[in-house]
């Protein structure tokens, strides 16, 4: 671990080297773009090692598949998408890679920017993916909101202090590329304690940035941190992690921190600015509709990954299944996911105070049903919703817990009107929200169900997919719902990813398969290689790693026949 002298130094070399990157010429930074990806790509396999030693993962167990597509998966898709960009940037089209443009009725701008290309297509087969911008962005004005830092004659630098997530391996590197290429800042990076033994793999990655002083990567404890933050010469700060690390950052700790923030006075210099992602209890809708048994069987898998996936330890996981009051199926989903929740092998928890979050939700929920010894799944069912301090709708409960209810409505339409103020008024964050709905359904509904999208304030919204999924798309902007303040932080302020570089985004939207081929002839199915249920998730997520590396086409068939047997 550093020493706040070392820090001071690495800081002051930032500072020296912050402008020279600001002006550095794109085809220079495209050369380092290009060594962080082909160090990642042959660090690739050690990376994921370590991740499945430190979280506990047996070795050659499928969840392992977990590690390689939230690691250096998404983090290789996230490079090979900037160096795209950048290199229209230099072309001086940049606006090109938008698929399509369209406008919702009241003029607001729809961004098609997923699939990508054809391996997009193939490898994320029926997906597709919408980024939907704010209010004053026009088709006249939205060249101006895209890579606006290089639209600058004479930028200027900034150091910028990341502060690293410990559950998912990629998120501080993201989160370190969307600082250094689309806002043009240098970084110091902090791990997090959890998973600060990446940390010598990381400064092996980004040697050429770290050589030239553009990047520095330490570590520490919660003082550390501190120290970071009050630093003089961090300019702005994007933290990854709870709304107590962010409260703490921007008003202080104990009951001053507490009366600044109800009074919204900042402890944080005035000069530094701060942006965040910081979780939040996340939905998933089950709209009622003409589900068959294996629909059921496929779409539980689908809601027991977006709870129990890595662990339960994910920002964007589902924590409340919203199900329809009147629907005649809705008991036979929530048997199918009981039954799968008690089926999957067990875990270790590695994410720290599992066992105390899991105890205190079974003391509000004595009811509450729990699987296993070792902070155990539980699942609490039939809570009421109308509770605006409801224990499980207020609390972010980041581990292997699941909670329903249940909301009326006489149509689909009527129900999902209610389900979404339900969600948009009584549960704590805007991070993101997934929706299960029938084809036939959406068809019915018409030109009703993109007002339905719109009214479901969350950043990441995802369409019979889970909406983590964005997470691992880098064209998508990663982030809350706008409108959050200090005061009122809930899932933060600002993105990251958005490899495209768009100003002024408000949401992403993925839409997914409701029937994955070709499960629609009623044949085996294809599971998503992000299943927790899929037999050969570490297999399929590295041969797609390594495609995404080298893009050798003989890849392609040893994917398909590894996707296939899962």
């Amino acid at each position: 671990m550093q020493t706040f002298k070392d820090i001071d130094q690495y800081i002051n070399l930032l500072q020296a080297a912050k402008n020279r990157w600001a002006v550095l010429p794109v085809e220079q930074k495209i050369a380092k773009l290009q060594d962080v990806r082909n160090r990642t790509g042959r660090l690739a396999q050690q990376w994921v090692d370590l991740s499945v030693k430190n979280k506990q993962i047996e070795k050659g167990s499928p969840l392992a598949g977990e590690e390689w597509s939230t690691g250096p998966w998404a983090f290789l898709k996230a490079i090979r998408a900037y160096i795209k960009t950048l290199e229209h940037i230099q072309k001086g089209n940049p606006e090109i890679l938008i698929k399509k443009i369209s406008q919702r009725k009241n003029g607001q701008l729809k961004l098609t920017v997923f699939p990508f290309d054809i391996y997009d297509s193939l490898l994320f087969n029926q997906t597709k993916a919408e980024v939907w911008m704010q209010e004053g962005v026009s088709k006249n004005n939205l060249t101006g909101h895209i890579a606006s830092f290089y639209r600058q004659k004479e930028p200027k630098g900034k150091v910028s202090l990341v502060l690293g997530a410990g559950n998912v391996n990629s998120i501080s590197p993201l989160d370190v590329l969307y600082k250094l290429f689309v806002k043009g800042e240098v970084v110091i990076m902090k791990t997090n304690p959890v998973n600060d033994y990446l940390a010598p793999l990381f400064i092996k990655i980004a040697e050429t940035l770290i050589k030239d002083d553009f990047l520095r990567i330490v570590t520490g404890d919660a003082e550390t941190g501190e120290y970071l933050t009050r630093h003089p010469g961090i300019e702005t700060i994007h933290v990854t992690g709870s709304e107590k690390t962010f409260n703490a950052i921007v008003f202080g700790r104990g009951p001053e921190g507490k009366k600044r923030k109800k009074e919204n006075r900042p402890v944080l210099d005035p000069g530094k600015t701060i942006t965040g992602e910081l979780g939040n209890v996340g939905p998933l809708i089950v709209v009622p509709g003409p589900w068959n048994k294996a629909d059921i069987r496929f779409q539980a898998e689908n809601i027991v990954t977006a709870k129990v996936h890595n662990g339960g330890y994910n920002c964007v996981a589902a924590q409340v299944l919203v199900l329809p009051e009147k629907w005649d199926k809705s008991e036979s989903l929530l048997d199918e996911v009981r039954k799968l929740l008690k089926s999957l092998p067990p875990r270790k928890p590695f994410y720290p105070g599992t066992t105390q979050r899991q105890q205190e939700l079974v003391k509000v929920y004595p009811a509450a049903e729990q699987i296993g010894d070792d902070a155990p799944r539980t699942l609490v069912s039939g809570i009421k919703p109308g509770n605006n301090n409801e224990y499980a709708f207020t609390h972010e409960l980041f581990g292997a817990m699941l909670v329903q209810t249940y909301i009326k409505g006489d149509t689909p339409s009527d129900y999902l009107r209610n389900a979404i103020t339900f969600c948009n008024e009584e549960l704590y964050g805007t991070l993101g929200a997934t929706l299960l709905i029938h084809p036939k359904t959406i068809k019915e509904l018409g030109n009703e169900f993109e007002d339905h999208i719109a009214n479901l304030k969350y950043g990441a919204i995802g369409i019979n997919i889970w909406n983590a999924v964005t997470f691992m798309l880098p064209q998508c902007a990663w982030g809350a719902y706008p409108g959050h303040t200090y005061d009122d932080i809930q899932s933060g302020i600002g993105v990251v990813h958005n490899s495209l570089m768009l100003d002024h985004t408000e949401k992403s939207v993925l839409f997914g398969p409701f029937r994955t081929l070709p499960r629609a002839l009623n044949l085996a199915p294809p599971k998503p290689p992000w299943f927790v249920t899929n037999k050969t998730a570490h297999m399929t997520t590295k041969r797609i790693t390594q495609f995404e590396y080298d893009r050798k086409i003989f890849r392609l068939p040893q994917i398909l026949v590894s996707a296939l047997r899962g």
